[in-house]
């Protein structure tokens, strides 16, 4: 099936709306920003063949996390792996009400909108999301990305630091920083424990006097 603007080649109202708000977006400083903090759940590790099972977001603002304004979604699917469920819990045919592709595509983009998305190992997730709007004939996503992996090293000293290519698992960055796992491995879950570690690492960034926002965006 084709949508409307894959015809005309006209984008649909949503994505310009999306793309015209970062023409308008204004500079802030760092207690006004109002950061997202984002996480999928997927089929799989496949960015090619898998797809987002659910998506899970949060605002953070002021060094606070605002519980009222979040988004939690499940995408039905087409496309299933079994053996990953285990993992996330999210059956096939569960009774989780789920949206269309596309209408996760439009909610996700209406909740995120110009804001900075925060993510643990983040580009894979932004990654998959890249790849479901291609999937509907759509641009990338423009959003600012901060990764709280990468984030966590400029805390350490540097002769003690991880390398950068071994990264760390939200496990050991939340026993780290001694945030409970509370319902690990689900998309909002895992949002709300990146949204704590980003306030606990960036609350120490400042007592260093360290903290830049364009340092913190990758």
């Amino acid at each position: 099936m084709k949508w409307p603007w894959q015809h005309t080649k006209e984008y649909p109202p949503f994505w310009k709306a999306y793309e015209s708000a970062f023409a308008k977006a204004e500079q802030k400083s760092v207690p006004e920003i109002r950061f997202v903090a984002l996480d999928t759940e997927t089929t799989g590790l496949d960015i090619k063949k898998d797809r987002i099972l659910s998506i899970g977001a949060i605002a953070i603002k002021g060094n606070a996390i605002i519980v009222s304004d979040s988004l939690e979604l499940y995408v039905a699917q087409e496309h299933y792996d079994p053996k990953s469920t285990p993992i996330h819990g999210i059956l096939k045919n569960g009774s989780f009400d789920k949206v269309s592709e596309l209408e996760a595509i439009q909610q996700t983009l209406d909740f995120i909108g110009t804001d900075i998305i925060v993510g643990h190992h983040i580009g894979f997730d932004i990654a998959v999301i890249n790849k479901m709007l291609q999937r509907h004939h759509l641009g990338k996503l423009k959003n600012n990305v901060i990764d709280t992996g990468v984030l966590y090293k400029k805390l350490q000293h540097p002769v003690h630091r991880m390398p950068m290519q071994q990264g760390y698992s939200l496990d050991q960055l939340s026993e780290a920083l001694k945030i409970p796992l509370y319902d690990r491995h689900t998309a909002s879950g895992d949002a709300m424990i990146t949204a704590l570690a980003f306030i606990k690492i960036s609350k120490r960034l400042a007592h260093k006097g360290t903290l830049k926002l364009k340092e913190l965006v990758t």
